[in-house]
């Protein structure tokens, strides 16, 4: 490998040195508590991007693959007392890495062209799909990407009857708002994305929708740093077309790279504009139990945890329980490149809502979403998935006089 560059180096050898090495940042990691080994701890990865940056040691597969394993959830930046940027430095030091060899460049190529992933969807083949999975090992990245490709759509609960008559009443109109969808979102999340117009657009919110591309995220962590920056053009671009004042998407992984690529430009998932004006908007009663999982980039990129559980609780008699927090193991491109890490993290999370027994799931994340209800479908626990912009969507009663 030739050199690092010397301003890349001094710059990731910065952001080690805020580190303390306090070792606070421990039991918040999943992957610590995953294999218990300090290489495998935020700690111990700092240490290693600082000794690869001031050249003390050589670029190995040994120090390598802790930081290929690194989910990025930010838990450690959550509870580090320094404000070390954990984040930025992982994303710099893997940019001067580059990809990692065996980085399932296909299947990520796929992930990231909506066309395709839509072609994948086809009903027809989610049957062979399953059984191609089954005939594969555990391990293989083909067999995990294949289990998602077989999951139904995800289910939707079916509007109830009009209660209350429809008014329709002239408000104040909000900032206009851009709605990115992304790549696979833009696929699977498309009921979730117009539930997100739905609900912006009757709280007060004018809604332009971006054209549906990959944000650039699976690049930017996974070291392609010039595919990742393509990308921030590409946002860029759509983003001053649009004439919107704030960015939304509906899956909160996208959040970080594209406040990256738009620093500046407030740029949210939509929890927070909706609890803002939570006195326009009014839901039909759901007798139901649901489970609520918040994804690592919900609690710590959005944070948006508690705007999401104040919306849930304006539906009558609906009754959520929120998942333990701990990393589902998901982490964008992470259940591909490591299936059975990504199992093992999944496991005591399938284990909360086997004994909960909701009669639905609610996850903001697309990539969590699946990859738990790929988990859910391989233990045979009939449990719906679906995004919370859909639940409150097909309960909103429009036009209801605030």
């Amino acid at each position: 490998m030739s050199a690092m560059p010397e301003n890349k180096s001094a710059r990731i050898a910065a952001l080690a040195d805020q580190c303390v090495q306090c070792g606070l940042c421990l039991p918040a990691c999943p992957t610590y508590a995953l294999d218990g080994n300090e290489a495998e701890s935020p700690r111990g990865r700092i240490a290693i991007a600082a000794a690869l940056a001031n050249g003390l040691a050589p670029v190995s597969d040994e120090l390598r693959e802790p930081l290929d394993h690194c989910l990025g959830c930010l838990n450690c930046e959550r509870v580090c007392p320094a404000h070390v940027r954990f984040g930025e430095l992982l994303v710099e030091t893997r940019a001067l890495l580059g990809p990692a060899p065996g980085r399932p460049r296909v299947l990520l190529a796929l992930a990231k062209r909506p066309t395709l992933v839509r072609w994948t969807r086809f009903p027809g083949l989610r049957r062979w799909f399953a059984r191609l999975a089954r005939g594969l090992p555990k391990r293989s990245r083909w067999r995990a990407a294949l289990a998602i490709a077989s999951l139904p759509p995800a289910a939707q609960p079916q509007p109830q009857p009009q209660t209350i008559p429809a008014r329709s009443r002239r408000t104040r109109a909000l900032p206009r708002v851009a709605l990115f969808p992304g790549c696979v979102g833009s696929v699977d999340d498309a009921s979730a994305q117009q539930a997100a117009v739905t609900l912006l657009e009757a709280a007060g919110h004018p809604v332009t929708r971006l054209p549906a591309f990959c944000c650039g995220a699976l690049d930017a962590h996974g070291g392609h740093a010039q595919a990742a920056a393509r990308a921030a053009r590409r946002v860029r671009e759509s983003w001053r077309a649009s004439g919107a004042a704030i960015l939304v998407t509906v899956t909160p992984g996208c959040l970080g790279q594209l406040r990256h690529a738009l620093p500046g430009v407030e740029t949210v998932d939509p929890y927070p504009l909706l609890a803002a004006q939570a006195d326009r908007l009014h839901f039909r009663p759901l007798s139901e139990r649901v489970a609520l999982h918040l994804p690592c980039t919900q609690q710590n990129v959005a944070r948006s945890g508690d705007a999401l559980q104040a919306l849930l609780a304006r539906v009558p008699e609906l009754q959520v329980t929120l998942l333990p927090p701990r990393c589902c193991g998901a982490a964008g491109s992470h259940m591909l490149e490591f299936p059975e890490r990504a199992a093992a993290l999944r496991a005591p999370t399938l284990e909360a809502i086997a004994t909960l027994a909701p009669q639905a799931l609610l996850s903001s994340n697309i990539g969590c979403r699946v990859h738990l209800a790929a988990g859910l479908a391989g233990q045979e626990i009939a449990v719906p998935t679906l995004h919370p912009l859909v639940l409150l969507a097909r309960q909103l009663i429009p036009g209801h006089p605030s």
